[in-house]
């Protein structure tokens, strides 16, 4: 037998119900804070209701992009493109997962992640003149 992973209900409710604020966490997160979740989620908004339905899935592909890019991950299992067009929430939910399972929940937002990476403790150092 093998061991599924845990259903994360907390990000496809999410992505399903709040696509803005899911897509907003996730960019900010990919974007290390240079994009707040706010300004990421309006513009995401934005484009949802501008009536052209294939704008926000083009700027959430991005993103899509920008996370495989980054963790070094197959487009699997079809185009970026195509996941995002067909399952637009399944999409955001699984770009939310991928990042919380390595360790950024994006939840959490960028500067609660970059304060966990980088407290390294410091080398004892002399005080000179």
């Amino acid at each position: 037998m093998t061991a599924k992973a845990p259903i994360d209900v907390r990000a496809g409710c999410l992505a399903f119900f709040c696509p803005c604020v899911a897509f907003g966490q996730v960019a900010e997160t990919l974007d290390k804070g240079a994009t707040s979740c706010c300004m990421a989620g309006t513009i995401y908004c934005a484009l949802l209701h501008a009536g052209v339905c294939l704008l926000h899935c083009l700027y959430s592909c991005s993103y899509r992009r920008k996370l495989r890019a980054a963790y070094g991950l197959p487009a699997e299992p079809c185009a970026d493109g195509c996941v995002h067009w067909f399952c637009e929430p399944c999409a955001l939910a699984q770009m939310y997962r991928e990042l919380k399972n390595r360790g950024a929940d994006p939840a959490d937002g960028w500067e609660a992640h970059s304060q966990k990476t980088s407290m390294a403790p410091v080398p004892m150092q002399d005080m000179t003149r």
